[in-house]
């Protein structure tokens, strides 16, 4: 199953499971389905659930702030990852303070969907990758869309719980094949798996018992996938054995089986595509540097894109994202 097949399966299995939850964004309803054909079928088969919003960002995430309070649990989508700066007062100013203002006696529960990052050629202002400007807003999660993660899981855990949740979605997973870990494994290498209190997942992979990695890579969304073909290629053709991490949630992250990894490996690579410069990766590089000091093999490495403006031809894009190129040129310098 694809992955947007995937998400709009979860989002139906919400509103059937919960008639509190409420889908609100910029065409979402059929026969348009929004813009990545996510939420297709859902307004036919629950009218009313499913609306479709005028052009406003802080509209649609103001009014979803007033249903959480009222009781509800509405689903925000922004139709492109950029437009989060049209709602960021909505966000950090609002949704995620109400429950530390009025001393827990409400909660506002918004989660927030929203399709990101490049390879599309969509040009400057619909191809960014801003998560990294909500990391570590005090009482927010933020959450990345895998392969390697159920939709549904993922979903029903933030659900049973009732902090605001910005969901980051990286448009090109959508067109790709989901790949949950079964039995253990996912395509032969072995796959384990972290809940965490909260039944959030962090997936491990590896191609050889983690005592035979030499080193971690550290990746969510889409460039966990780059990563995940490139240490598969490079231990099956030149017994490079590195281990990958994908965490479904990447602020709060749940360190423990980050640590577990690097422990044993002593060698860290961060992967990102955000453009570089107080990033996730930084973050989690002064983290590890600390909690590791004295015992890595050497300096916590990060890799990013470019801090430029994503151009709109796609060959000049190609050039500053992080590519698989770029992601493969970035694991064999750690890899040696």
């Amino acid at each position: 199953m694809i992955a947007a097949r995937a998400m709009g399966d979860a989002l139906r299995a919400a509103l059937e499971n919960d008639d509190r939850v409420i889908l609100l964004g910029e065409d979402l309803v059929d026969p348009y389905g929004g813009a990545f054909k996510v939420t297709r079928g859902l307004s036919t088969d629950f009218p009313g659930r499913v609306r479709s919003t005028p052009i406003s960002e802080g509209a649609i995430v103001g009014l979803s702030a007033g249903l959480a309070l009222s009781g509800y649990r509405p689903i925000a989508e922004i139709m492109f990852g950029d437009f989060l700066t049209l709602c960021f007062d909505q966000i950090v100013n609002h949704i995620t303070k109400y429950e530390a203002m009025y001393n827990g006696r409400v909660t506002c529960p918004v989660i927030i969907r929203t399709p990101s990052g490049g390879g599309r050629g969509y040009g400057p202002t619909h191809s960014q990758s801003l998560e990294k400007h909500f990391l570590g807003v005090p009482h927010l999660r933020v959450v990345a869309s895998s392969l390697v993660h159920d939709p549904a899981s993922v979903l029903g855990a933030l659900l049973a719980q009732d902090s605001p949740v910005l969901q980051i979605e990286h448009k090109l997973l959508y067109p790709l094949h989901m790949m949950l870990p079964a039995g253990g494994r996912i395509e032969g290498d072995i796959a384990e798996q972290h809940v965490s209190a909260d039944g959030l997942r962090t997936v491990s992979i590896r191609p050889v018992p983690r005592q035979d990695c030499s080193f971690t890579v550290l990746a969510y969304g889409y460039q966990a996938e780059l990563a995940r073909r490139v240490l598969s290629r490079l231990a099956v053709e030149e017994e490079i054995f590195g281990e990958l991490i994908v965490p479904s949630q990447i602020s709060p992250l749940d360190w423990e089986p980050i640590d577990a990894s690097v422990n044993v490996t002593r060698s860290l690579l961060v992967i990102e595509e955000g453009v570089e410069g107080f990033s996730w990766g930084s973050g989690v590089a002064a983290r590890i540097s600390a909690h590791f000091f004295g015992k890595l093999r050497r300096p916590v490495a990060t890799a990013a894109s470019d801090p430029t403006v994503i151009p709109s031809s796609k060959m000049l894009e190609a050039e500053m994202l992080m590519t698989a190129e770029r992601v493969e040129r970035v694991i064999r310098k750690v890899a040696t």
